[in-house]
């Protein structure tokens, strides 16, 4: 299966409304920084809240994001196999951090990729 993909340059700033980012990182990488806005879904609880993630998808894209790629990758082919419409960003919340967007961190101190 063809995981479709999309750089950060391909990835309209500011984000479109209709647009769920999500991110299937661990805690820790959430917490340190991540998308503003972004849901949070460790990638072993995917299947578990498919329901969840297709409702709040209805109509829209998804764009799954993790460190550098792998992980967001399986939940984008998980969720394709299963009628979500999703991408996977190439290059994770490393490349998204090197290109300079924005992130927030749950601390309040400065957003980082951990």
């Amino acid at each position: 299966m063809q995981i479709p993909t999309v750089a950060v340059a391909g990835v309209p700033d500011p984000l479109p409304e209709g647009l769920t980012v999500l991110d299937v990182r661990e805690d820790a990488e959430w917490e340190a920084g991540h998308v503003d806005g972004a849901v949070h879904v460790p990638l072993a609880e995917v299947p578990q809240r498919l329901d969840d993630l297709a409702e709040r998808a209805a109509g829209a894209q998804v764009l799954v994001v993790c460190k550098v790629g792998g992980r967001s990758a399986q939940a984008t082919g998980y969720l394709q196999q299963n009628g979500v419409e999703a991408v996977n960003l190439d290059g994770g919340m490393l490349e998204w951090e090197a290109a300079g967007r924005p992130m927030v961190s749950e601390s309040g101190a400065p957003a980082q990729v951990v």
